[in-house]
Parts: C-alpha cells; sequence; structure tokens
C-alpha cells in the first residue's frame, strides 16, 4: 500500500494544516465550505466585480477565508491534473443515465469522469491565470470600483464552477479510498 504524498497546498490559515494529501484538502474544503454557499457567493463576487459600487460583503474577512480555500483547491486540482489515468477508474460513475439536476454544470462525460474536469481546466488555464483571477475577483468585489471586463472573468470562473462540482462528486465517490 502506497502512503499518500503529503503536500503543501498553502491550505494553513484556512484549515489549521500547512500540508495536506489531495484528498485530504478536498476534505478540508468541503468540512469548511457548503458546496451551493460557496458557488453563490462565487457568482456575487463576479457580479461584484464587474459592477461599479457594488460591494460583496460586509465582512472582509469571509471573502478572505473562501479566496484563500479556493487557492487551496485550485492547487490540489493542479495535481489532479496531472493524475495517471489508469489510477482513475476508481472515481468512474457506472450509472448510465443522468438527471439534470445530479449533472450540476457538468456534461454527462465529465460526470462520469470528474477528473477529466481539472484536466480540461488546467489546459485552458494555468494555475497562474486562476490565482490572478481569485485575487482580481476579490480585490474589485471588496471595494467600489469596477473591475474585468466580463470575457476576462466568465472563463476562470465558469472552470472554476466545474472544479468546486468536480471536486465534490469525488468527495461523494470517496475519492481517499481508491
Amino acid at each position: 500500500m502506497m502512503k499518500k504524498k503529503k503536500r503543501d497546498f498553502e491550505a494553513r490559515f484556512w484549515s489549521g494544516t500547512r500540508k495536506h494529501s489531495v484528498t485530504g484538502l478536498l476534505e478540508a474544503f468541503f468540512q469548511f465550505n457548503d458546496l451551493a454557499v460557496v458557488k453563490e457567493a462565487l457568482s456575487a463576487m463576479v457580479q461584484c466585480s464587474v459592477r461599479r459600487k457594488a460591494r460583496f460583503s460586509e465582512y472582509p474577512e469571509e471573502v478572505f477565508h473562501l479566496y484563500l480555500s479556493l487557492r487551496s483547491l485550485v492547487r490540489a486540482g493542479q495535481v489532479m491534473a496531472g493524475k495517471n489515468k489508469e489510477r482513475q477508474t476508481a472515481f468512474l460513475a457506472a450509472e448510465t443515465h443522468f438527471s439534470g439536476l445530479a449533472l450540476g454544470s457538468l456534461s454527462e462525460e465529465e460526470f462520469r469522469d470528474p477528473l477529466q474536469v481539472f484536466r480540461k481546466a488546467f489546459r485552458k488555464f494555468s494555475r497562474e491565470d486562476y490565482d490572478g483571477f481569485l485575487s482580481s475577483l476579490v480585490y474589485f468585489s471588496l471595494g467600489s470600483s469596477k473591475g474585468e471586463e466580463n470575457r476576462k472573468v466568465i472563463g476562470p470562473y465558469l472552470q472554476l464552477v466545474k472544479m468546486l462540482e468536480a471536486a465534490h462528486l469525488l468527495m461523494e465517490r470517496g475519492a481517499g479510498k481508491a
């Protein structure tokens, strides 16, 4: 049995632990964050960042916590994007029919193989692109100035939502047990 490799996903400030395995980070992320709440907050932050004189929250510490935890999730996602395909079969769904509600923003193919979401996300954007997106999103959603144009924000936002859903799906399927 192989020992799980622990890495520094820069999670110390929000999770209390510096090093995690990918599975451990996902578990910690979803212990601290509810999927629906994170997706709603992320959507509201995007809306606030592209409108003038709109602030996301009166509590900047909550925004900062979300920022730090999403940064860590992106770092874990980058590791998952590079995972060997042969080792991923335990995460594949055997079901042949999916309801629209179960899929969320994922396609049927992505629902069957959630790790595919991470591979696609990191083909489209680099980790630095996601870090820049999150930084500017927090900056503009907490201030009263207008941020980047919609087209510069929408791509990383959509990929991040898909990564959130795929990560949650992996946790539901018991990613750590494979």
